[in-house]
């Protein structure tokens, strides 16, 4: 079983700055993909922010130059710099990893809990 706990997200003026981790929990003995997806009020949740297996980054339009996608693979953790926040960024923030789990290498995917990011103007 894996468990991802995020943490990070909070209130912050428009222009300020926000980072987020992601960490997961499990017999975890490979990742796959790590990333990052928000849900905005009252819309579906869209991507932010990928990083693969070979280090692969991939952006949504409307946050690249302003996000930054990390990973610790060791740690097994992700994590997001969000700088230049504007209002339309706030949302839920999901965490999301995918790999293998444990002796039987059986594929998994899992979201973390959410983190609320809110961005005033």
């Amino acid at each position: 079983q894996v468990q991802l706990v995020e943490s990070g997200g909070g209130l912050v003026q428009a222009g300020g700055y926000l980072r987020l981790s992601c960490a997961a929990s499990g017999t975890i003995v490979s990742i796959n993909a790590m990333g990052w997806y928000r849900q905005p009020p009252g819309k579906q949740r869209e991507l932010v922010a990928t990083i693969s297996r070979d280090s692969k980054i991939n952006y949504a339009d409307s946050v690249k130059g302003r996000f930054t996608i990390s990973r610790d693979i060791a740690k097994k953790a992700v994590y997001l710099q969000m700088n230049s926040l504007k209002p339309e960024d706030t949302a839920v923030y999901y965490c999301n990893i995918s790999g293998l789990l444990g002796s039987t290498r059986y594929e998994f995917r899992a979201w973390g809990q959410g983190t609320q990011v809110t961005v005033s103007s």
